[in-house]
């Protein structure tokens, strides 16, 4: 398409108006080839005047429809969010390095909780590693479509200006109609109105006039559509590198900068283990040096006492005094009681004897004072 003829109908396209820019010189001979197509002999020619811009129409809504549908759109976007899903998965906030953990993960082996954080980080990484190389050839389609699309626009704009060509022939051939071809059909049914044929003559002229009015319509029709897909085109276009400006951001900036987080997340992390064990043995030496000092005193002192003090401590020669003294009181008690509970018994055995004594002389005077018994011989002299 010739540059002026670009410039006329971009204009066209971005006021959105129905008035159709003159034809310029270039394009008079396209608009004679589209006037002769109309022929007033064959009403059939009214019904494809135009046909061939409409058909590139046709053609053209058909790949638009196919660059709307574009598959690598969707599993561009696709690839784009499974990436974000998989960074977003990985949650660095339950990274805890000095987690203990607990027996019973212990007893079914669970790992670390830094080494887990690397298993995850290398399995992620494979993960992004394998969306990036997709998204590298949904980019490259994209960059081929937008090329497409380019080619797929400068074709809209010539077939828009062929659609303006035709409206502007058919304007041309109604005008015709109206000021000279109907008149002249006209004035013959005027000088002659028995003559049938010049009746049936002018009917015929007015219906091609009507049928070729409709067609005019119909091409106008036609251009608005075209209009509405020339912008459509370069939205496409757009959300295309709209999308390849996503797709290289990520590759470019996301994905370096998550995993050079990342490596900074496990080195501060080993870092921090470094200094905790740097600040144990700190602490260790400072507990050591602690408790030797206070070890060397408590040794100090107890050696000092036992150098001040004598062979025999005094409270333990008065103890032993004392307990001497207690023991000759003891003694001195024990015999006393000893001496009295003699005494008693003593004197308890003189009682318990007299009382046996009187006890014995009762039952003799008892025993005497019974009746003897008679023997059988009388006669023989009792004991005195």
């Amino acid at each position: 398409m010739e540059s002026k003829t670009k410039e006329l109908v971009e204009i066209t396209l971005q006021e959105q108006t129905e008035h159709i820019p003159q034809v310029i010189d270039e394009e008079q001979t396209k608009l004679q080839e589209a006037m002769s197509e109309l022929d007033l002999a064959d009403r059939t020619s009214i019904i494809y005047f135009g046909s061939k811009a409409q058909e590139k129409l046709d053609e053209i809504s058909n790949r638009m429809i196919d660059g709307v549908q574009n598959n690598e759109i969707g599993k561009a976007g696709a690839a784009l969010n499974e990436m974000v899903a998989s960074i977003r998965g990985f949650d660095m906030d339950e990274l805890d390095p000095n987690q203990k953990l607990s027996w019973w993960k212990k007893l079914f082996g669970a790992t670390k909780p830094l080494v887990k954080f690397i298993q995850e980080y290398e399995g992620v990484r494979d993960q992004i590693d394998m969306i990036s190389n997709e998204l590298e050839k949904h980019k490259s389609k994209l960059l081929k479509d937008i090329i497409s699309l380019d080619k797929l626009y400068e074709a809209n704009l010539e077939y828009f200006r062929s659609l303006e060509l035709y409206i502007t022939a058919g304007d041309m051939k109604l005008k015709e109609l109206e000021e000279n071809i109907l008149p002249e059909y006209e004035k013959k049914v005027q000088d002659s109105s028995d003559d049938m044929m010049a009746i049936q003559e002018l009917k015929e002229i007015r219906g091609y006039r009507d049928e070729l009015e409709r067609r005019v319509h119909d091409l106008r029709l036609s251009r608005q559509v075209t209009m509405q897909s020339l912008p459509s085109i370069r939205l496409i276009q757009e959300n295309n590198k709209s999308l390849i400006s996503k797709i290289t951001s990520t590759l470019v900036n996301t994905v370096p900068l998550w995993r050079n987080q990342l490596a900074q997340t496990v080195a501060i992390f080993r870092s921090h283990d470094a200094a905790l064990a740097t600040k144990a043995a700190a602490d260790l030496t400072n507990e050591l040096l602690e408790r030797n000092a206070e070890g060397l005193r408590e040794a100090n002192a107890e050696v000092r006492r036992q150098m001040e003090r004598g062979i025999f401590d005094i409270e333990s020669i008065k103890k032993a005094n004392q307990t001497f003294i207690d023991t000759l009181n003891d003694s001195l008690r024990i015999a006393n009681e000893g001496k009295e509970a003699r005494a008693k018994a003593l004197q308890e055995l003189n009682e318990t004897e007299k009382k046996l004594k009187d006890a014995l002389l009762s039952t003799k005077t008892k025993v005497e004072q019974l009746p003897q018994p008679q023997n059988e011989d009388s006669t023989a002299p009792k004991e005195a």
